[in-house]
C-alpha cells in the first residue's frame, strides 16, 4: 500500500527587494523634494537653469542643422538620460541631510563613492538614448519610406489624421516606452546608489531593476508623475524645466533614501558608510 505523504506548504519566499510601499508614497516624495529644493534654493534654480539652457541648444541646434526629423525622438531621449544629469542634485539633498553646506560647485562637481562608476552607468544611459534615436528613424521609413521629412509644419497632420501616422505613432510609442522602462528601472536606484556606496555600475543597475520590480506598483505611480511633470515642461517650451528638474531631482533621492531604510541592504558585501 503506497502511502502519501502529508502536502506541506511551500517555504516562504524571501523577497529582499520588496518594501511595503503605498501608492501615496511618491506624493510624499514630491513633498520633501519641494522642501529640499525651497531649502538654499539658488543652487537647484541655477542647476535647473543649465538643464533649461542645454534642452533649449540641443533643439536649437537640431532645428538649425536641419536634423528637425530627430526633434521628437531627442525630446523623448531626454527621459532616458535625465537622472545621469541630476547627480548634482542628489548630492544636494543628501547635503542637507547632512547639515553640509551647500554650494553650486560641489552639485557641479559631485564624489560618488562608486567613483567613476558612475560614468559608465552616464555612457550607457547615452548609449541607449542614441539607439533609440537610430529605432525612431528606423520607425519612420518603415511607415513612409525613404522619404524628406515633411518638416515640423506638417508632422501633427501627417501623425493624427493619417491612418499610415496613427500606426507609426502607435508602434513609435511603443518601442520608445520600452526604451523608457529599461532605462527607469536601470536608473531609478543606481545613480543615487553610487553616490552613496562603493559599488560597481552593473550591480547598482541590477539592484535599481530589482527594486523598481519588486515595488512595480509605487514606482508605476512615480513613473506617471514623472512623464507628467516632464510633458508639462515640454508644453510650456522647456522653461518649466528650471522649477521641474530640481524638484524630481531632489525627490528621486528621497525615494532611494526611502527604499534604502526599509529591509535588508541593498549589496551587503559592497555597503559603505552613508555619504
Amino acid at each position: 500500500m503506497v502511502i502519501v505523504p502529508p502536502v506541506v506548504p511551500p517555504l516562504p519566499v524571501d523577497k529582499p527587494y520588496a518594501r511595503k510601499l503605498t501608492t501615496g508614497a511618491p506624493f510624499d516624495w514630491l513633498r520633501t523634494g519641494w522642501r529640499d529644493l525651497s531649502t538654499k534654493p539658488g543652487p537647484s534654480l541655477l542647476y535647473g537653469l543649465f538643464v533649461f539652457l542645454l534642452s533649449v541648444l540641443i533643439v536649437g541646434g537640431l532645428i538649425g542643422f536641419g536634423w528637425d526629423y530627430a526633434l521628437f525622438p531627442a525630446i523623448a531621449g531626454f527621459l532616458v538620460f535625465a537622472p545621469t544629469l541630476a547627480i548634482g542634485l542628489y548630492s544636494k539633498s543628501w547635503a542637507l541631510e547632512r547639515g553640509d553646506p551647500v554650494t553650486l560647485r560641489d552639485m557641479l562637481l559631485p564624489r560618488a563613492l562608486a567613483g567613476g562608476q558612475v560614468l559608465f552607468t552616464g555612457a550607457l544611459l547615452c548609449g541607449v538614448m542614441l539607439l533609440w534615436l537610430r529605432a525612431a528613424v528606423i520607425i519612420y521609413a518603415i511607415f513612409f519610406g525613404v522619404r524628406p521629412f515633411p518638416g515640423l509644419d506638417y508632422i501633427a497632420a501627417m501623425l493624427f489624421t493619417t491612418p499610415i501616422g496613427l500606426a507609426m505613432l502607435l508602434v513609435g510609442t511603443l518601442v520608445g516606452g520600452l526604451f523608457a522602462a529599461f532605462s527607469f528601472a536601470v536608473s531609478a536606484f543606481s545613480i543615487p546608489m553610487m553616490l552613496d556606496q562603493r559599488v560597481d555600475a552593473l550591480t547598482a543597475m541590477g539592484t535599481s531593476w530589482a527594486l523598481v520590480w519588486n515595488n512595480l506598483r509605487v514606482m508605476l505611480v512615480w513613473a506617471a508623475i514623472v512623464l507628467a511633470l516632464f510633458l508639462l515642461s515640454v508644453a510650456t517650451g522647456f522653461p518649466a524645466l528650471v522649477n521641474v528638474f530640481p524638484w524630481l531631482g531632489h525627490a528621486t533621492l528621497l525615494l532611494y533614501r526611502t527604499v534604502r531604510s526599509r529591509g535588508k541592504p541593498f549589496c551587503p558585501a559592497t555597503a559603505a558608510p552613508t555619504l
